[in-house]
């Protein structure tokens, strides 16, 4: 696998994760195409063809011991600090990565794939700070429709409390104006996915303020007064958001879980019943549909809705368990222990990974 396409591939990874990875990523096969550095391409080197190749297997350290005996026998052999950084990155030790890519950059300030894997190395290594200013350069360099260096920079200057440049970022990494209503909105939403959730209430506010008819807005609003227990708000929230957007889904789902917090089961089955009917490829409403029905007494009902989520996410320890108490209720005490011991064993194996 390519560099650029090791780098295209891990946004998408770490998109999904609130906190730093520490750790190296088990990365996927990406759909997506590389991130393109406008910069000129690395010639092929004859010297590093063997250490490539065990990179290519995932024999991280054989290759950067090749590639140190290289560096020993020639001390400017050129490309080799590039490489062991690029070595060391993959492997997941960032602090090591960032050692060797910063002379790899003097040697080459042109290197925009080694600038660019550069500030993951400090970003991924808990130092948002020191990642800011490379990731400022590859922004420059690439293009507007690739959003993959202005997301990271953005999540950047968020972690630095640099909060109107980072509205700046995803601005234009979604192509909206700086001061429109939508880079609040969309800023407010990352903000939320990294857990900075009082300057997201207000970067939502301000866009209801500029827009009071943007979708999304009130429904981002209702999240965050569901996190914080405030339901009677987060009710008037996704009840705004449907009254501009009523075909949204999750809109339904989520008022459904206000609703079910206050025990108004009957009208949280209701706004459940359409979540499902205008989208029915989503295991939460079923998840919820499932202990909505348990709380009304419609324990069969409640098993079917279960028994639907599970087959659509086998993997669910929630799912397992409320199945495996609405099995004891009926009396099918074998079904219940079944459930519930494999609920317990995927939440041990998801509490192992964290």
């Amino acid at each position: 696998m390519s560099l650029s396409r090791w780098i295209s591939v891990l946004v998408l990874v770490i998109s999904t994760v609130p906190v730093l990875m520490a750790q190296a990523p088990q990365l996927p096969p990406s759909q997506s195409g590389p991130a393109s550095v406008a910069t000129k391409p690395q010639p092929a080197n004859p010297d590093f063809a063997q250490a490539q190749r065990l990179l290519q297997q995932g024999k991280y350290d054989e290759a950067i011991s090749q590639l140190h005996e290289l560096a020993s026998q020639n001390v400017k052999l050129p490309g080799v600090s590039r490489e062991l950084g690029a070595a060391y990155y993959k492997k997941g030790d960032y602090q090591k990565a960032a050692e060797y890519l910063k002379p790899a950059i003097q040697e080459d300030p042109k290197d925009g794939e080694a600038v660019q894997l550069l500030g993951l190395s400090y970003y991924l290594g808990g130092h948002p700070t020191d990642a800011i200013p490379y990731l400022e350069r590859v922004d420059t360099w690439l293009p507007r429709a690739n959003v993959d260096a202005s997301y990271i920079l953005g999540i950047c200057y968020i972690q630095t409390k640099d909060y109107p440049k980072a509205r700046k970022a995803f601005a234009r990494m979604f192509d909206v104006p700086p001061d429109s209503a939508a880079s609040y909105l969309f800023t407010a939403r990352m903000l939320l996915r990294q857990e900075f959730q009082p300057i997201a209430e207000e970067y939502a506010q301000k866009a209801v303020t500029l827009d009071p008819k943007l979708p999304l807005t009130h429904f981002l609003l209702g999240e965050l007064y569901l996190f914080k227990s405030k339901i009677p708000e987060a009710i008037t929230e996704f009840q705004k958001e449907l009254s501009l957007n009523p075909g949204h889904a999750a809109t339904y789902y989520k008022l459904a879980d206000a609703y079910s917090r206050v025990q108004k089961f009957d009208d949280a089955e209701r706004l459940l019943q359409r979540s499902i009917w205008l989208d029915a490829t989503s295991t939460g409403p079923y998840i919820l549909m499932g202990k909505v029905l348990d709380k009304k007494g419609e324990t069969e009902l409640a098993v079917r809705a279960l028994q639907r989520a599970l087959a659509m996410d086998p993997n669910n320890p929630v799912t397992h368990h409320l199945l495996g108490q609405a099995y004891r209720e009926l009396g099918r005490n074998e079904d219940a222990e079944r459930e519930l011991k494999i609920g317990g064993q995927l939440q041990q194996r998801q509490d192992q990974k964290e």
